[in-house]
């Protein structure tokens, strides 16, 4: 079995998920590991307390001994102006590797952006996870079910392999309060992503954002949601987008966990004490940019912008 080392959000989202009761194999399902990364990272890096996202990554760093070669200033020059992009450390070490020939580890970077923090820097504001997350608390939800549903038992085998562009997962952001909301979808295959912020949660409102976001898009097979009845005209959606529209099951959020790791991405940009009925087109737009010109570690470090539309960069010369 192939054992890959985890980065430090990764940690926080195993113990995140590891409170709510998941299986390993649901947790490595989730973050995208073999089981037995999981099983490993929390047989060596379980401290007294149980399992503390911080101190089982100083643990495993710590374990990490081998020389270090010096970095150029020149290098790091590159390093921050990705940092400033939003670009994780593992994100921009293996951009490097791939176009300037340039091996800094990503544990290296996250040395590079504390120490620049404890000299008054600004660098640390740019990663996604600036806290643990909080648990969600309240009871199960009591709106009713949703007419005609289609279960995603029901989906094509092929949606889960993720093979093809056009299977599409969709969830709503909720501004603070309840003030505002944000239509996110979120292509399965390419994580290619799209929002557009709505007046209400109102079905109809979501249904005719949905339908403006996906009318230009050359990939429709699939969309998949949640019970929320912000999706009650669902069958007035897939009529209109000619595709098939089903519904994952109560409490199951891992079956869309494609759209809820794009949706604690862009809560970096909008976060949960925001109102969301302040946003702007432009704010939109840079978000959507932030999100679909980055590398992806699950996409061969390619962006989700070069996997869904097939755009194939020409090499830097460095």
């Amino acid at each position: 079995m192939n054992y890959t080392q985890l980065t430090q959000e990764q940690r926080y989202q195993i113990y995140s998920l590891k409170k709510i009761a998941h299986s390993q194999t649901e947790i490595a399902a989730c973050i995208g590991v073999n089981k037995s990364t999981i099983n490993r990272e929390l047989r060596r890096n379980h401290g007294r307390r149980g399992y503390r996202p911080k101190q089982a990554h100083e643990k495993a760093i710590g374990r990490r001994v081998g020389g270090r070669k010096r970095i150029s200033e020149k290098d790091w020059q590159l390093v921050e102006e990705k940092l400033r992009l939003d670009w994780s450390p593992e994100q921009i070490s293996n951009w490097l590797k791939k176009n300037v020939n340039s091996q800094i580890c990503h544990e290296y970077i996250y040395k590079h952006i504390y120490t620049d923090k404890r000299n008054g820097g600004d660098l640390h504001t740019h990663l996604r996870c600036q806290k643990k997350r909080r648990k969600r608390r309240g009871s199960y939800d009591r709106r009713g079910k949703i007419r005609n549903q289609v279960s995603i038992e029901q989906r094509p085998v092929i949606v889960d392999q993720r093979q093809r562009l056009g299977d599409w997962e969709v969830d709503l952001v909720i501004g603070k309060n309840h003030s505002g909301a944000v239509v996110t979808l979120t292509d399965r295959k390419s994580r290619f992503t799209l929002l557009r912020k709505v007046a209400s949660k109102a079905a109809d409102v979501v249904a005719q954002a949905m339908i403006e976001l996906l009318n230009w898009v050359g990939y429709l097979e699939t969309i998949t949601s949640d019970n929320g009845k912000e999706f009650a005209l669902h069958e007035f959606i897939a009529e209109k987008l000619r595709l098939d529209f089903y519904f994952a099951h109560p409490y199951a959020s891992w079956e869309r966990g494609t759209n809820e790791n794009t949706n604690g991405l862009i809560r970096q940009y909008l976060p949960k004490d925001r109102d969301l009925s302040t946003l702007t087109a432009q704010e939109e737009l840079f978000i959507m940019d932030r999100l679909n010109l980055r590398p992806r570690k699950c996409l061969a470090f390619l962006s989700p912008f070069e996997v869904f539309f097939q755009y194939q960069p020409v090499a830097l010369q460095c």
